[in-house]
Order: structure tokens, then C-alpha cells, then sequence
């Protein structure tokens, strides 16, 4: 298959379930810059209360949280930023300026901008696993931790090791590391899976201001290229309660994935698998979602 065809094929294939409504960023919360060492971050915010920081993944926005927000703002101060490389906030150049450190840090800025000692902190995907190391990297200001289709990376690297079946759902994160890569995708490519014209225009424009480089750099910058050299790192125990969904249609991170993660966490886990979610599951399920989340976030 030709590359272009193939990353083509591959986020259709990745993000065929996801579907969007078209709400205004206006009527989420007001927005804002944060700086994290020179680098600017654009964010959303509404509501009052504890501070929950939510982070997107690939391809996305904050947006992406539009269906969570209006219900958790009744709960909290609630903060929905772009990844570095994304949307409004700044795209450095270089696969370095995306490696996982990075990213925490922007993290890290974000949770000082808002003058909090702690937040709980919600990820999806990429978002995930930054969201999975700040728990480990920084225990004391994580309050609890939400993770939606992004397993624990010991899990997701013991299956690249060990699963075929892993191993052939992640070869579009190998083209992605591609020197390449992003001259084969555009924001059409990353968009051409939103429904509704309003929330589509919303993303072609959110997607034309990203840095498509930036993007796959993620990937460039942090996923394993041999996963076998990978299975004997450890890493620090969560330290918190955890709560994962997980959608049982996700063909990219597959659910053997999830096996052990009470190995890797100090407190209670408490695992969500829907059987008619895919990757996206805070769109595919977002009613069940948001209902959890918050049941389990005020309980």
C-alpha cells in the first residue's frame, strides 16, 4: 500500500466511530493563556470549585470536551487546554521540544497558573499518558486521576512486546515516526470524521492553526521504536484513585492492555470497559461518561 494511502486508511480506521456536536467555545467558559517556560498555552475555563485539568489527545483540541464540561463545572473549576503543537497554543520547533517531560511540565504549569497545590487530572490518549505521568512524577499534587483509552504504559508496552495483535493495531504510530510523517497528513485527513458542519468547521480551523509535525512528534518523541528494549523499565507507583474507561471498539490500544494495572497503583482502581465504545469514548458513550465521572469524582 502507498504510505499516503496507508495513513489515510489508518485514521479512518482509528476514528471511524467518533462523532461531534457543534457547541460554541463561548458557551464552555472563558478563555486564556498560561506560560510553561516560554511556551504558551491556550485553555478554556469555567466553573468554581476544586480544579480539574482536562487533557485531549490525537488528533483533537480541548473541544474535545465539550460534552463533559457543562456538567462538571457545577462540581468544579474545570481547565481544558491545547497540547503544545495544537490549536491556539504555541507549536515549537523539534522532536524534543515533545518528549513526555516536556509535556508533564506543561501540566505542571498549568496546575500553578490556577495557584492549586493539586487537581484532579482527566486524559484521553496522548492526554492520557501525560495525565498517567504526572501521578507518578508528581503524587503529591495529583488528587485523583481519570484516564479515558489510554492504558498504563507498562501495559500498553508489555503488549507491543508480546501481542502481534498490539503490535499490528500501533503500526500507524510507526509511520508516524517517519522522518516524513506529516507531509502525508492534513487538517482534512484529521477532520474528515466530524459530524455536523458547524462542529467540522470548528475542527478544519482548530487543525489548520496546529502544526501537524508538532503532532506526530508525539509519537517521534515517545513511542517506543523496539518496545522490547521497553519491558523491564519500571515506574513509580500511582499514588492515587484511579478511574479508567476504556471502549471495547478501540482498534489502536487493545484491552489486554488493561490487564495488571491494579499492580501499578497504590490505592483503588476502578476499571469502566463499554463494549460499544471505540477510542473516542468520551464522545461514543458521553452521557454514561460524564454521569461516571462525576458520580465517582463527588462520591
Amino acid at each position: 500500500m502507498h504510505k499516503k494511502a496507508f495513513f489515510v486508511t489508518s485514521l479512518i480506521v482509528l476514528m471511524s466511530s467518533l462523532t461531534s456536536t457543534g457547541l460554541h467555545a463561548e458557551e464552555l467558559g472563558t478563555e486564556g493563556y498560561v506560560d510553561s517556560d516560554g511556551v504558551k498555552l491556550h485553555y478554556v475555563t469555567a466553573g468554581e470549585g476544586p480544579l480539574i485539568v482536562l487533557i485531549h489527545g490525537f488528533p483533537d483540541y480541548w473541544y474535545t470536551w465539550r460534552n463533559q464540561m457543562p456538567v462538571l463545572t457545577k462540581h468544579f473549576q474545570v481547565v481544558a487546554y491545547d497540547q503544545r503543537g495544537y490549536n491556539k497554543s504555541d507549536q515549537p520547533e523539534g522532536v524534543d521540544n515533545y518528549k513526555i517531560e516536556k509535556l508533564v511540565a506543561d501540566l505542571v504549569a498549568v496546575v500553578d497558573h490556577f495557584k492549586r497545590d493539586k487537581a484532579i487530572i482527566v486524559g484521553h490518549d496522548w492526554g492520557g499518558m501525560v495525565a498517567w505521568t504526572f501521578a507518578m512524577t508528581h503524587p503529591e499534587r495529583t488528587e485523583r486521576l481519570v484516564i479515558l483509552n489510554l492504558p498504563h504504559p507498562k501495559g500498553l508496552m508489555r503488549e507491543l512486546a508480546n501481542n502481534p495483535q498490539q503490535r499490528l493495531a500501533s503500526a500507524y504510530a510507526r509511520a508516524f515516526q517517519e522522518p516524513d510523517a506529516a507531509s502525508k497528513v492534513t487538517p482534512e485527513v484529521l477532520a474528515f470524521w466530524v459530524k455536523g458542519d458547524d462542529a467540522k468547521q470548528k475542527y478544519l480551523e482548530a487543525f489548520r492553526r496546529s502544526s501537524i509535525e508538532g503532532m506526530l512528534n508525539y509519537y517521534k518523541a515517545n513511542f517506543p521504536r523496539d518496545a522490547e528494549d521497553n519491558t523491564e523499565r519500571e515506574f513509580p507507583k500511582v499514588q492515587c484513585s484511579v478511574l479508567m474507561f476504556h471502549g471495547l471498539k478501540d482498534v489502536a490500544l487493545l484491552p489486554g492492555a488493561l490487564n495488571d494495572t491494579w499492580q501499578w497503583i497504590d490505592k483503588d482502581l476502578t476499571l469502566i470497559t463499554i463494549p460499544d465504545a471505540g477510542h473516542f469514548v468520551q464522545h461514543d458513550a458521553a452521557d454514561f461518561v460524564t454521569k461516571k465521572m462525576v458520580g465517582w469524582l463527588t462520591e
